[in-house]
């Protein structure tokens, strides 16, 4: 199989948790483990890993202060590992006319691209502006794995 966004959709489909890592201040490695899932940048329109992170965590400061990520999706001993630059939309990283809308329809689709449902949307909607979740968007720049 091929290192690249078509095997990264292949391994999401099946699970869709990935560890993603990114670096502290201090230098030191931060990682994590996310629900996540391949769809269009709304940024781009490319093809990219998205995933959503919490207002108030550690991970969120992390890709704010360094900018780049590397996320890991795992099924049995086949493994591929996406590495770029991050984009982040949210109630503190706004992106053009991004309003509160738009928004919580963009988090909806990242949410979806990673394996999630939901029977109450407006539910959905109304928790993750009270956790000011973020959407991040990880763009490709390197794709490695055992295959």
């Amino acid at each position: 199989m091929r290192n690249d966004l078509d095997h990264v959709r292949s391994l999401a489909k099946q699970d869709s948790l990935a560890v993603v890592s990114t670096t502290r201040s201090d230098g030191t490695l931060h990682a994590s483990v996310v629900n996540a899932g391949v769809l269009d940048s709304p940024i781009t329109g490319d093809a990219c890993i998205g995933f959503v992170a919490g207002g108030a965590s550690r991970k969120l400061q992390h890709l704010r202060g360094c900018g780049r990520a590397v996320a890991v999706f795992r099924r049995g001993a086949d493994w591929v590992a996406v590495e770029g630059r991050v984009r982040l939309v949210g109630p503190q990283d706004r992106f053009e006319d991004f309003g509160a809308a738009q928004l919580a329809r963009l988090l909806r689709r990242v949410f979806v691209a990673a394996g999630g449902t939901h029977q109450d949307w407006d539910e959905f909607d109304r928790v993750m502006e009270a956790e000011g979740r973020t959407a991040v968007f990880l763009t490709p720049e390197r794709i490695s794995g055992n295959s």
